[in-house]
């Protein structure tokens, strides 16, 4: 569903991302970690077409994401670190403005804010004003937003950021529930929120992609012999240190 080949962004004299190959199978919920300035929004930026790339291609559903982006993005749901959402308006109003924008015909409209409000827990708030909400309603509306159109790739940066724990539990529920119908790639720095929300992670360190694996393969590789169950968190705290820590 995701495919990337030699994937790099410079800045001027900085590279953001070098050379990054991967691809993400139909229905898989990935986890993008790495340190602070590793390149994971840079990442999810040039996945989605808001950023060109210096070289390099993305494929989303079988179409370039550079050379045929109308086609791509017709795929592609997107939420940013911070919810583009106008204060202004209800949110009923902004869901039905997203599906405008995506081209869905006015006689789907209302069944379609229903569906994706329904989804993710947002229905008894839909005629209130955005800017009245609280930060948890407003990722869940920025993941509502996303869900329009039933897109196939679902790109979320920090979904779960500022968020109080409860709130984290209940957009981690809610992102889990996604994977199998849409292919979810999230970035993070939480690493039990990877550790109980995806079923690969892909680690970045300088703009490098450093490893990407299941839960139990990244276990076999960086720490052979030990039994670990995934709800010992420590142990990916402890690969990710192997990763991203200079020898």
């Amino acid at each position: 569903m995701i495919e990337v080949s030699g994937l790099t962004k410079r800045f001027r004299d900085r590279t953001a991302v070098l050379d990054l190959s991967f691809s993400i199978g139909r229905g898989e919920v990935v986890g993008l970690l790495g340190p602070n300035g590793a390149g994971k929004t840079t990442t999810l930026r040039l996945l989605t077409g808001y950023l060109p790339a210096t070289s390099g291609t993305v494929r989303v559903a079988g179409f370039d994401v550079f050379e045929e982006p109308r086609q791509a993005r017709r795929h592609i749901g997107y939420l940013p670190e911070v919810p583009p959402l106008y204060d202004a308006m209800t949110v009923r109003r902004q869901l039905r403005f997203a599906a405008e924008l995506k081209g869905l015909g006015r006689a789907l409209l209302p069944a379609e804010v229903d569906r994706v409000a329904g989804l993710t827990g947002v229905t008894e708030v839909l005629d209130r004003l955005t800017s009245n909400l609280s930060k948890g309603f407003r990722q869940r509306v920025g993941i509502a937003q996303a869900l329009v159109g039933d897109p196939d790739v679902l790109v979320l940066d920090e979904p779960t950021v500022g968020l109080d724990p409860i709130q984290i539990r209940e957009v981690r529920d809610l992102v889990r529930t996604l994977g199998g119908r849409h292919t979810v790639i999230l970035s993070s720095h939480l690493l039990p929120e990877v550790a109980m929300t995806c079923s690969k992670v892909l680690v970045l360190n300088a703009g490098r992609l450093v490893d990407f694996d299941t839960l139990d393969g990244l276990i076999a590789r960086h720490l052979p012999g030990r039994k670990v169950t995934l709800d010992d968190i420590a142990f990916l705290e402890e690969i990710f240190g192997k990763l991203v820590t200079p020898a």
